[in-house]
Formats: C-alpha cells, structure tokens, sequence
C-alpha cells in the first residue's frame, strides 16, 4: 500500500501503483462530481486496467429544521407575534402518554 497527500488529500493506493497526473486526474473527478463537499481522503484499489475508488468526505454541516406549527424552520426569528404565541402555547405530546408543556 502506498499512501500520500496530494493537495491535502490523504490518498491510499492499493493494488498497483499509479503516477502523481493519474491520481490528480482521479481528485480532479472526484470534485467536478461532489461539487459542495470537501474531499479528505481517497482509497485507490487498482486490479490490473480498472480501479476501485472510496472517497471520504469532511463532515457536511447543517441547520437544524424543526416542524413548528406547521412551517420547516431552522429559527423562529421571522415569526410575527401570532406566529411567536402560537409556538410558545404548542403542547408536546411525550411517548408514554403524558402530555407537557415544551
């Protein structure tokens, strides 16, 4: 197994070997393809004419959604006032039956 970092990309070659053009054609793709995410690590397993690639992937961050009265909404800072009541009353319904106020 020969590994290296390319571009700060951790690439694990199997297999065979591959010359540095071939591997950063391979990250070229990778990134054309997954466009909006960041690429970490690759794992190259060649067999004879063909290769096998896994990549890996940095964490994708998100923002919480949460169904409030009826909206998707990551923050209730655009709420109205009616909206902002109408959140502050809901009620959650727990899973043994007893219902409390959030």
């Amino acid at each position: 197994m020969i590994t290296e970092s390319i571009n700060d990309i951790k690439v694990n070659v199997t297999g065979g070997e591959l010359q540095s053009d071939e591997i950063g054609a391979y990250i070229k793709h990778a990134r054309n393809r997954f466009t909006g995410r960041t690429l970490k690590a690759m794992d190259i397993k060649v067999d004879g004419d063909y290769v096998d690639i896994d990549y890996t992937f940095e964490p994708v961050s998100f923002e919480r959604i949460r169904r409030i009265t009826g909206y998707l909404v990551g923050t209730t800072d655009r709420f109205n006032n009616a909206k902002r009541a109408e959140e502050s009353q809901r009620v959650k319904h727990s899973l043994d039956g007893i219902m409390e106020k959030i």
